[in-house]
C-alpha cells in the first residue's frame, strides 16, 4: 500500500507542467540565503549552515534533503556573498542546486539595512528507472525503463530590510527564468517569497522572536507561523505551524564568544537546533512526521589597530 502511494505522489509531481521544485524547512528562520539572496551577509558574519531534513518518516523512500549555506559580508564593502548547495531524494526524483549570491547592502539611519541581492547558478532533476507496476503489463508506456535527466540555468532576487537582532522583512523570488525541461515533460515554476519578523524584548533574559513566511508557486499559496523565546542568549524553544501541513515543536542551543590573539579578535557563534513535524495532512495515517536538524557557525575578523606607545626616557 505505501508503494502505491509514493507511487502516486510521484505522479503527481511529474505529470503536472507546473509543480513545484523549491523543498521546504520548517527551521527556515536560520537559512533564509537560499531562498532570498538579499540575506547573505545581512547580519554582518560569515557563517557556515547545515541542514538535514528526514520529510514523512515511515513511508518507502521518503524525501531525505540536504542543505548547505555560506553567506559572509565582503570586508568593510557594503556587499554580501552567499553560496547554496542542495541535494533531495524523493523515491526515483533526485534534485540538485548549486547557486551564488551577492547583494548591495545600503546602510540607513539608526542602524538599518536595505540589502538588494541576486542569485544564479544551476538546476539539475534526475529520474530513475526502478518503477513498480501495479498491473505487470509488458511494454507499458507510461512507465520510462531509461534514465532520464535534465539541467537548467536558474535565476533569483531578494530584497531585504533590517535591523540586526531586532527585526527583518524581505521578499524574493526563485527559478525566474521558467526554464523547461523538455525531455522530462516539466517546467520549472516560479516561487514568490514574503517574509518577516520581530524579536520582542520580555525581560532582561528572555526574548520572543516571531518569524512569519509566505510562499507561493503561482498556483498554490502557503505559510508558515513560528514564535520562540530565546533565554539569556543561550537556548530557546518553539512553535511553528505551516497551514494545512503540520504542527512543529522546536529546540535550540546558540553560544557566542571572542577568540584570538594579538590585535585580531574574532567574535564567534555557534547554533544548533532541531524541530519535529507532527503531520496534520491527511498522510498522517502513513506518516510518522519529520525531523530536521542544523548547525550553523559564524564568525567575524575584527582587526584592532596597533596602539602607539611612547617611551619615557627617566625609565630606559
Amino acid at each position: 500500500m505505501k508503494k502505491c502511494l509514493i507511487l502516486l505522489l510521484l505522479v503527481g509531481a511529474f505529470v503536472g507542467t507546473r509543480a513545484q521544485q523549491d523543498p521546504q524547512f520548517t527551521q527556515w528562520m536560520f537559512e533564509k540565503i537560499s531562498f532570498n539572496p538579499a540575506a547573505a551577509g545581512i547580519e554582518q558574519m560569515h557563517c557556515i549552515s547545515m541542514f538535514y531534513r528526514d520529510q514523512w518518516d515511515g513511508f518507502d523512500r521518503d524525501p531525505k534533503i540536504g542543505l548547505f549555506n555560506y553567506g559572509g559580508k565582503v570586508g568593510d564593502l557594503p556587499v554580501g556573498v552567499g553560496l547554496t548547495l542542495f541535494s533531495e531524494t524523493l523515491g526515483q526524483e533526485r534534485n540538485a542546486i548549486f547557486k551564488v549570491s551577492g547583494n548591495y547592502q545600503l546602510g540607513l539611519a539608526n542602524d538599518n539595512i536595505l540589502s538588494m541581492g541576486l542569485s544564479f547558478g544551476g538546476y539539475n532533476k534526475r529520474l530513475g528507472n526502478s518503477w513498480i507496476a501495479i498491473d505487470p503489463v509488458e511494454d507499458d508506456i507510461a512507465i520510462n525503463n531509461q534514465e532520464i535527466s535534465a539541467t537548467s540555468f536558474d535565476l533569483g532576487i531578494g530584497v531585504m530590510f533590517a535591523k540586526n537582532n531586532k527585526y527583518y522583512a524581505g521578499i524574493s523570488a526563485t527559478h525566474l527564468t521558467g526554464q523547461d525541461l523538455k525531455d522530462m515533460n516539466i517546467k520549472m515554476s516560479q516561487h514568490l517569497y514574503i517574509m518577516g519578523g520581530y524579536n520582542f524584548d520580555l525581560t532582561s533574559s528572555l526574548q520572543l522572536r516571531s518569524n512569519i513566511l509566505a510562499k507561493s508557486d503561482l498556483n498554490v499559496m502557503t505559510f508558515d507561523l513560528n514564535a520562540n523565546v530565546l533565554w539569556n542568549d543561550m537556548a530557546w524553544a518553539g512553535i511553528s505551524y505551516r497551514y494545512g501541513d503540520a504542527i512543529a515543536p522546536m529546540a535550540g542551543f546558540q553560544m557566542a564568544w571572542t577568540g584570538g590573539s594579538g590585535y585580531s579578535k574574532i567574535p564567534q557563534k555557534v547554533m544548533i537546533g532541531y524541530s519535529y513535524d507532527a503531520t496534520t495532512s491527511e498522510i498522517r495515517t502513513y506518516s510518522s512526521g519529520s525531523h530536521e536538524i542544523f548547525v550553523t557557525y559564524c564568525f567575524n575578523l575584527i582587526s584592532t589597530p596597533p596602539q602607539n606607545r611612547h617611551a619615557n626616557p627617566r625609565f630606559l
